[in-house]
């Protein structure tokens, strides 16, 4: 489709509840707030509720995207998910997605796997699906429930991850210049195992040695991974802004992975900007993993933090080693 843009209509996001802070995971775990603050700026995180799936989550952001954009189900033909943690291995959570919010049974459904760059992935993805003129509308998810996946006596990971999702609504737009201006995605795949579950797969199916071994949980080489997830946000960053013969300081709004407080402040230095151009929110929810760019998106743009005329800039980091960033102008 010619001079049409592809724009985000609408974002929404969900948080369980509960939350668990720091004070209350030393309690379970050797640890302290001064040590998990200190290496991450994060003081808690939500964990989903008992029988509370990904799916649910999923659907209660996706249900105040939809009311944002002042759509409904009905007018989704597409619907990406982006997780790692799916209500179960098969079928796609996206498909219980569908059926639990009522989108038509016309919608193409699908999950996405890049771990914390999935919802980057999922938003060039919906964006290039759109503008083949196939598709009107797209619900694009990002969600995860980490806390059934991090082992809870390991305090090098446990303190990290939080439960969560976040949505946004795609369009075409005739308006020219607004929208997807570009993006930047690729991955370290010789780095697989700095950040994995080394079992449960089909490599390594489930065993009862390997539950007994703890080997179903997320396992994190912590130091190599800060290293590359630095170099590649940075890289990521770079390149997308020489693509587009943009400076940094036309950025309005940098929406970071909340990862680390001290990879984003890394960012900021290296791209000269000021931390009040970036948007965090680490603080208070740990890793949510695919559903803390679209969680900070949401809340963004209730903030005021993004204008018409914004450009925002996305990058994101996570396990495969997979890395991406993307542009949009509001």
């Amino acid at each position: 489709m010619a001079n049409v843009s592809t724009v985000i209509l609408g974002t929404g996001s969900y948080a369980p509840e509960k939350i668990l802070t720091n004070a209350e995971l030393a309690a379970m775990v050797d640890t302290s707030d001064e040590w998990i603050r200190t290496r991450s700026g994060i003081r808690e995180r939500h964990i989903a509720a008992p029988g509370e799936a990904t799916s649910d989550m999923a659907v209660a952001a996706a249900k105040r995207a939809l009311e944002d954009a002042k759509l409904t189900p009905a007018d989704v033909d597409l619907l990406i998910v982006a997780t790692v943690t799916p209500d179960q291995t098969v079928p796609a959570v996206s498909c219980s997605i569908q059926h639990k919010l009522g989108v038509p049974t016309h919608a193409a459904c699908f999950d996405l796997n890049a771990a914390c760059s999935g919802f980057v992935y999922a938003l060039d993805t919906a964006c290039a699906m759109l503008s083949s003129g196939r598709y009107r509308h797209a619900l694009v998810i990002g969600v995860e429930k980490l806390s059934a996946i991090v082992d809870w006596k390991d305090r090098t990971t446990c303190v990290l991850f939080g439960d969560g999702a976040g949505a946004a609504v795609l369009g075409i737009s005739p308006q020219a210049g607004i929208g997807l201006i570009g993006s930047k995605l690729g991955a370290y795949g010789d780095s697989v195992d700095l950040l994995c579950i080394p079992k449960g797969g089909s490599t390594h199916p489930t065993t009862a040695e390997s539950i007994a071994a703890g080997d179903h949980f997320l396992k994190m080489k912590g130091k190599e991974v800060f290293k590359i997830a630095v170099r590649a946000m940075e890289e990521a960053a770079r390149d997308i802004l020489e693509q587009h013969h943009l400076r940094a300081d036309q950025i309005g709004l940098v929406i970071p992975h909340q990862a680390n407080l001290r990879i984003i402040e890394a960012i900021s230095q290296y791209l000269e900007l000021p931390m009040e151009r970036f948007y965090v929110n680490v603080d208070r929810y740990g890793n949510t993993s695919s559903a803390s760019i679209p969680i900070a998106l949401d809340e963004a743009r209730k903030a005021g933090r993004i204008k018409p005329g914004d450009i925002t800039l996305f990058v994101a980091f996570g396990a495969g080693l997979t890395y991406g960033a993307a542009l949009f102008r509001w």
